[in-house]
């Protein structure tokens, strides 16, 4: 079947709209107000043909469009594809176009009625920067969604010349639907290219309208009923009363007919296809007076910075050294359960309203203060070894972490000892596995000339026993090279 031209002059087409979603509730109060601007891309849904030659629909089936793998994005290449467009969303605006990016990007497409849908990126939540508009509208576009199965006994017994066809029976999505679908095999192929692969096609019988959209997805089923060699278009297309869209080399003839692969068991090929069609769409609009806010940015790890700072309504004191800090108990109990331990039994500290600490520099519990205040540690890369200890002492289990990746990132021959002590006397499990790495790695003959290891070998034995089993365990993970090659006697 001839396919008759199309053009796709109106497929490039974009606009930015703004899009306003608001909570109405009984008595007629709306709240919960969030703004969207949104860049909009006039997708018609046409598939594009080569422009040398008209195109039959059963080889435009091959063109790129007809792929198993979504196409990539490259998101510094192209200008109209922005950041959150990277977990899979498709990039609008077509091959020209451009424009600078926009807080939100949505797909709108045409619903053969005249109508547009609305396809929307989830958005933050109203941040005091985005403009509001008095009115807005949603529009839901309609899907129906259907299956169907097609059982072909004796296939291998189908008659094998080029271009032969078998067709399903008719089908629909329900006994009320006017759309009459049907399924179109070839064989062996359509045409001397395809020759070698079995073709797989969807043909809309008969329609009610002047075209249908629809996209589609074939599977084989297996011996076990399951899903296999699934293909499935990217997009819909558009269909017409007696034209059809698939797949010219949906699978090879020769792993069909393999009975290795289990997919004609007793020689029954079973074809499974699921239809999806755009129906009408739903227009949703209304009207709202609002007045925009511009929300202050969060400050509360600034404000808690500067309590700790100027020590305002302090509750108990921490002495080190000759240094007392002033600090709050509930902030302290709330970040460490050591802490909250201390004041919520009868303790001395609790009494005192004073927590002695002797094991900890005062230069190093300031840093941990104000990591407890603030949730940020500034001076980390120059202590973490002591702040890791005292992150340890406190259940501090995020700055413990934080201190664990400074000091792996610091490792060196000479550091890796005293790193590999310093972490299993704290209970860093990843430090400790980072270490031990970066010792077998490549490491291991410069680390044992150090004095740390030295030494560590009559402090800590069981770390030498870790070291050379995880050593061990690498070597055997290793594939052996080969057999040794057998001598060549000489006569």
């Amino acid at each position: 079947m001839q396919c008759g031209d199309e053009t796709d002059t109106d497929s490039n087409a974009y606009l930015v709209i703004e899009i306003q979603f608001v909570k109405v509730s009984q008595d007629g109060q709306i709240s919960r107000i969030v703004s969207v601007p949104l860049r909009v891309t006039l997708d018609i849904l046409t598939a594009p043909k080569p422009k040398s030659q008209k195109t039959r629909n059963s080889s435009f089936a091959e063109s790129s469009l007809f792929t198993n793998n979504r196409p990539r994005i490259n998101l510094k290449e192209d200008n109209k594809c922005w950041p959150w467009l990277a977990s899979g969303s498709e990039c609008g605006g077509g091959g020209s176009g451009g424009g600078a990016p926009a807080p939100q990007s949505a797909r709108v497409s045409s619903n053969g009625a005249g109508g547009m849908a609305v396809s929307r990126v989830p958005s933050p939540l109203h941040d005091g920067n985005t403009p509001v508009a008095e009115n807005w509208c949603f529009t839901q576009v309609k899907v129906v969604k259907f299956s169907y199965m097609w059982t072909i006994n004796n296939f291998s017994f189908c008659r094998e010349e080029m271009g032969e066809v078998l067709k399903s029976s008719t089908f629909s999505a329900g006994a009320s639907d006017k759309l009459k679908w049907c399924l179109r095999v070839n064989p062996k192929g359509l045409d001397e290219e395809s020759k070698d692969y079995l073709s797989l096609y969807l043909l809309l019988v008969s329609c009610n309208k002047s075209e249908v959209r629809a996209k589609f997805k074939f599977s084989i089923l297996n011996a076990k009923r399951e899903e296999t060699k699934a293909m499935e278009s990217q997009r819909a297309y558009r269909f017409v009363q007696g034209k059809d869209w698939g797949f010219k080399k949906f699978i090879r003839r020769d792993f069909l007919l393999d009975e290795a692969n289990g997919l004609l068991p007793e020689d029954k090929l079973t074809i499974f296809c699921e239809v999806s069609v755009v129906a009408d769409s739903i227009n949703i609009s209304g009207q709202s007076n609002v007045v925009q806010f511009k929300v202050p940015e969060c400050r509360l790890s600034d404000d808690l910075g500067a309590l700790f700072d100027n020590e305002r309504f302090s509750d108990v004191t921490l002495a080190v050294g000759g240094r007392e800090f002033q600090a709050h108990k509930a902030i302290l109990a709330a970040r460490s359960p050591v802490f909250a331990a201390m004041f919520e039994h009868e303790m001395e500290e609790r009494k005192r309203n004073r927590v002695d600490i002797t094991d900890v520099d005062h230069e190093v519990l300031r840093e941990m203060l104000r990591f407890i205040y603030t949730g940020r540690a500034p001076n980390l890369d120059k202590m973490a070894d002591d702040l890791l200890a005292a992150a340890d002492k406190y259940a501090l289990e995020r700055l413990k972490v934080m201190c664990e990746e400074a000091l792996c990132l610091s490792l060196s021959v000479e550091t890796a000892a005293d790193t590999l002590i310093l972490a299993d006397l704290h209970s860093a499990d990843q430090l400790k596995a980072q270490t031990i790495d970066f010792i077998n790695t490549s490491h291991a003959t410069d680390v044992m000339d150090t004095a740390g290891w030295k030494n560590m070998i009559s402090s800590h034995p069981h770390l030498i026993a870790e070291a050379f089993r995880a050593l061990a365990t690498q070597q055997q993970q290793i594939p052996p090279i080969g057999p040794p090659r057998k001598r060549v006697k000489q006569a």
